[in-house]
């Protein structure tokens, strides 16, 4: 992708030239600093340690995820022998055994290897109920945009003169057994919004050329995206359509019966989903129709036909509380599963429809510091499911300490345990405990520490502190192999912030982070490094934190506007450079989270937190480590080059570190994954951690 800037921006910035992402210049510079890297930080140890977390990450006994479609439940896996994996199934009878036996659909690594590509899995969007034929999604290097291609899943094999979608972003629906809805770029520019996604939905019949496809809704060229999908099942489907114009509205729509777009009646910042007969609101701000007020953070649902017909008797499903914010739902049928967070900490909420009445019961039998995630089951429309499948949920219960276990869950019956798996480190001195900091404006910032039992507060321990904060995220105790070998084992801490921007505590946390109130999000941040030195945990020199995406530039600005809390930062696929994110796609999706640059008012505020502007020379700054990935093309690998590039040119301490693949994960499989992690780790042991250096 070649990136044209303008002639002003070119003589202000000597490193746009870096933002040319195939330009041999600018792939021979970030080699060339991907190489001085290496040379410096990947040491023996490291290859000790990546070498363990490969084998953790390709180890047998891990939890195959899974997805029921008909008959069978699906699951992708990656190991040794399969890095870049296979798509497989099995039946839920096999699935609870021990070692179930797969059927495999298509093995990727093979395939990439006939065709000459560097495919990696993106899924598979499969036609209900027999689910024999399937859009495959296949992605070069990790990148976003994907290659769709039709799959006989019965003859192991794709289907010849079948449908193909060309590389490019956006999304894929069946209509029917002959017919496509297709939401992608691909066209031109009058078929994409300026985020670079999709800006039409196209009903593509089979035997007719792709681009003949007629439009049957678009949106504004600077809308975020549209998207289309058609629910399907034996009572009535229905074809629903979503106007994004920006990263929190949208329009709700669903066509009528002469084929006209009919907008829903609700906020245009609720998020929206339909499941069965139900219409389900999430709602980011009070509402108040009809006279009744329901609050930001609610969850509402009405008969899809009631809301059509101007009803506005919704039914509270959950409201929040002082504490108590919603992270999450899903719905099967008339159950809707919800994760509650109660003070940060995970709960899960079924609410069943019965007898013309919704009822909410608590989920009960995981560890109170657990976090419990929540997905539905099966993947069909509850009429075709399984009656097995039908309104049930899988549960995974984990934290950084408990290893990950999934179970199934029922409304009104106990859960059933799956799949676990044995510890792969040695927890038992280590505990969680949760903290509060204050920020710069009096608000108690929560934060979850995870460390040994009788840690010394004395200032002496590596501490590691991560972020992120942004898009309403929460970021909550997961188990990791990584951290606790590489860190938690080795005497280090590792604490997790739960600050403002996030959706930890309900819309008003998060919008109290975006905009102008990213400054303070930031803020937050450094409240709680000062609250972990105040404590005695750790000190400056002892001290390093890491964010990626969003949380890149969250620590991209603790070296810019703390860096005297910090001996060292570890910055992941980062946004930068908030002076061109616009120009650099899909920058332009962001502007409701971060604002516009190109609007005086709010480069005001962005001018504060634009890190790659912000950095000066004569600074003591800590060493700092910024990876990306030549195939990130959701964040522009552009950000982290010429921060790199510009820190290097001031004599700064930086390390780059930029693979050809990888995506905006920064990974594809599990050994550029095992490269990704220990990188991290070996780069603390380098700069603030000196005694694991001894660790064998």
């Amino acid at each position: 992708m070649t990136i044209v800037p303008d002639a002003s921006a070119a003589s202000d910035d000597p490193h746009l030239w870096l933002e040319e992402i195939d330009g041999a210049p600018a792939l021979a510079w970030a080699a060339a600093r991907t190489a001085e890297t290496q040379a410096a930080i990947c040491d023996a140890q490291f290859e000790r340690d990546r070498a363990a977390l490969l084998d953790a990450l390709n180890a047998p006994d891990r939890i195959p995820w899974i997805r029921q479609r008909g008959s069978y439940v699906y699951n992708f896996w990656q190991d040794a022998a399969h890095p870049k994996g296979l798509w497989r199934r099995t039946t839920m009878a096999r699935y609870r055994g021990d070692d179930p036996p797969w059927d495999v659909l298509i093995d990727v690594d093979a395939l990439a290897k006939s065709e000459g590509e560097d495919w990696v899995w993106a899924g598979c969007v499969t036609l209900p109920p027999e689910h024999r034929f399937g859009m495959v999604r296949l992605s070069r290097g990790g990148a976003d945009a994907t290659v769709s291609r039709e799959f006989d899943l019965e003859a192991r094999r794709f289907v010849d003169g079948g449908f193909v979608i060309p590389e490019t972003k956006g999304g894929v629906a069946w209509f029917d057994a002959d017919t496509l809805l297709m939401a992608v770029a691909l066209g031109g520019e009058q078929f994409e919004t300026t985020s670079g996604y999709a800006r039409t939905v196209r009903r593509w019949r089979r035997g007719t050329p792709i681009e003949s496809a007629p439009v049957i809704f678009e949106g504004g060229r600077t809308d975020m995206l549209v998207l289309g999908w058609r629910e399907l099942g034996p009572r009535k489907s229905r074809t629903f359509f979503i106007q994004q114009t920006d990263f929190f509205h949208s329009t709700f729509l669903i066509e009528d019966a002469a084929g006209r777009a009919q907008p829903f009646d609700i906020p245009s910042d609720a998020v929206p989903s339909v499941e069965h007969d139900w219409l389900i609101l999430y709602l980011r701000s009070d509402w108040a129709p009809g006279g009744r007020t329901y609050p930001a953070g609610a969850l509402l649902v009405i008969a899809i036909d009631a809301a059509l017909a101007g009803s506005r008797d919704f039914v509270v499903l959950f409201e929040p509380t002082a504490t108590s914010f919603l992270d999450g739902f899903q719905a099967a049928g008339n159950v809707i599963g919800m994760k509650v967070l109660d003070n940060v900490r995970s709960r899960v909420l079924f609410s069943r429809f019965a007898n013309g009445i919704w009822h909410t019961e608590a989920v009960s039998g995981f560890s109170e510091l657990a976090t419990v995630d929540i997905y539905r089951l099966s993947e069909d429309e509850i009429d075709w499911a399984s009656e097995e499948a039908r309104e049930a949920f899988v549960i995974s219960s984990e934290n950084s300490v408990l290893p990950p276990s999934l179970s199934l869950a029922r409304s009104g019956q106990a859960t059933e345990l799956l799949k676990t798996v044995p510890p792969r480190f040695n927890a038992r001195e280590l505990t969680i405990t949760q903290h509060h900091a204050v920020s710069v404006d009096g608000t108690r910032i929560p934060y979850f520490q995870v460390a040994k039992s009788g840690l010394a507060l004395d200032g002496s321990n590596a501490c590691l502190l991560n972020g992120y904060g942004g898009f309403e995220i929460s970021l909550l105790p997961h188990y990791s192999f990584s951290v606790g070998t590489q860190w938690l084992e080795r005497g280090g801490v590792y604490v997790i912030a739960n600050i403002r921007g996030g959706g930890e505590f309900g819309p008003a946390w998060h919008r109290a982070g975006i905009r102008e109130g990213k400054k303070l999000a930031q803020d937050d941040f450094a409240a709680v490094a000062k609250d972990l030195i105040a404590r005695g945990v750790t000190r400056r020199q002892r001290l390093a934190c890491e964010g990626a995406s969003n949380g890149g530039l969250l620590v991209g600005n603790m070296l810019t506007r703390y860096p005297h809390l910090f001996g060292a930062i570890y910055c992941g696929v980062p946004l930068l450079d908030m002076r061109r994110y616009t120009r650099l796609p899909p920058g332009a999706s962001w502007i409701g989270e971060y604002g516009d640059p190109d609007k005086p008012e709010d480069w005001a505020f962005l001018k504060e937190v634009s890190a790659y502007q912000l950095v000066e020379p004569g600074r003591d700054y800590p060493p700092i480590l910024i990876t990306t990935s030549n195939r990130d093309d959701r964040v522009h690998p552009g950000h982290a080059r010429k921060m790199a590039a510009k820190l290097k040119a001031l004599g700064y301490p930086v390390y780059f570190h930029e693979p050809a693949e990888g995506g905006h994960g920064g990974a594809v499989d599990n050994r550029q994954m095992a490269v990704k992690l220990t990188l991290l780790y070996s780069f603390l042991r380098k700069t603030i951690a000196p005694e694991m250096d001894a660790i064998a």
